[in-house]
């Protein structure tokens, strides 16, 4: 099965690069924002390679209207402008368990995965189960956060008051049906305490509308589409993950942090909620050399506020950031320069 599973990833990169030569379109992200407008960037990435003596590498990202194309994009746009020896392509891909497989095979030299996927990979776990451990991959740096929200309708307070109640928990066997299992395995809650619904992020927004489910999980870069268009016909609430259940859960899975989703990001919700979120990652092949991944990490670091200038997500770059919730080994030439700057100790 393996065998087979890697062969068709080859396949549809294969496919995807001959798509991205014909501008044609393929499936979003599923945990990326919608409706984002940067995405024509990396379309452009290898149109003006640098002059001299470069290293042509490959980076994994997901789906043409997700995030991670975009943002895999802009990033290589910035890295082919300066003098590090290297020209980036940037390839349409199935996002982070495909990108797994991709570096891992030798397929890509670069990609974009979750934080908790590459743990499930580099484990043999949850997503990895069946197939086995993947681990021939190495962490680069986390880039930003995808966040856990859990929304519900306006009677819905807390986490524990969604015992009997029916509950979208992402697609089947996505990331996302990960992240409610865990969480609501911190408050003590099992799938067996909850009628279940495998919903997509719109799909699920639209049943809550309809009221045929009290709420529903949806892991993505916040604010996300799909709830403020909730947000604007109906009262919604975010629900809370405290400090004590976001330590269990951490504790449990050491690639959860805490994160703030600001007051005002959805229609009617004023205040911060606290919840807890996954990591976009950028990963590399250990073929890499030394040289070359600490000179990516290091250009990455020094030319934020460009990437931030062309995608909003580029204001999540920090140091310290970058490198908490990791559960993988970091590539040498990314260790070596959070060495330097002193983000690892």
């Amino acid at each position: 099965m393996r065998k087979r599973f890697s062969a068709a990833i080859a396949l549809a990169l294969s496919c995807a690069m001959m798509l991205t030569a014909c501008s044609g379109s393929k499936p979003a992200e599923t945990t990326a924002a919608a409706g984002d407008t940067t995405a024509a960037a990396a379309e452009t990435t290898a149109a003006a390679a640098p002059s001299g003596d470069v290293q042509k590498l490959t980076m994994g990202t997901g789906g043409t209207t997700g995030t991670y194309y975009a943002y895999g994009g802009v990033i290589a746009n910035v890295l082919n402008s300066k003098d590090i020896g290297v020209n980036i392509n940037v390839q349409s891909t199935g996002a982070s368990k495909a990108n797994i497989y991709l570096v891992n095979d030798g397929e890509a030299d670069l990609a974009t995965v979750q934080n908790d996927v590459m743990d499930y990979a580099y484990n043999g776990t949850d997503l990895f189960a069946e197939e086995g451990a993947a681990k021939d991959f190495t962490a680069v740096a986390a880039l930003y956060a995808e966040v856990c929200q859990i929304v519900t309708s306006g009677d819905i307070k807390s986490v524990d008051e969604l015992k009997g109640k029916r509950v979208s928990v992402g697609d089947a066997g996505s990331g996302v049906e990960f992240n409610a299992r865990q969480i609501l395995e911190a408050y003590g809650i099992s799938f067996d305490d909850i009628q279940v619904n495998n919903l997509g992020f719109g799909d699920s927004a639209d049943a809550l509308k309809d009221g045929k489910i009290d709420a529903f999980f949806c892991t993505a870069g916040a604010p996300t589409t799909a709830i403020v268009e909730l947000a604007t016909t109906n009262t919604i609430n975010l629900l809370t993950v405290d400090d004590e259940h976001a330590k269990i859960l951490a504790d449990a899975h050491p690639f959860y942090t805490t994160y703030s989703i600001p007051g005002g990001s959805y229609k009617g919700v004023d205040d911060d909620v606290q919840t807890v979120a996954i990591k976009a990652t950028l990963i590399a092949s250990p073929k890499l050399s030394e040289e070359t991944v600490y000179n990516i990490t290091k250009a990455i670091f020094e030319n934020k506020d460009e990437i931030a200038a062309t995608h909003a997500k580029g204001e999540e770059l920090d140091l310290d950031y970058a490198v908490s919730g990791i559960s993988v080994p970091f590539h040498p030439g990314a260790e070596k320069y959070f060495k330097e700057v002193g983000a690892i100790k």
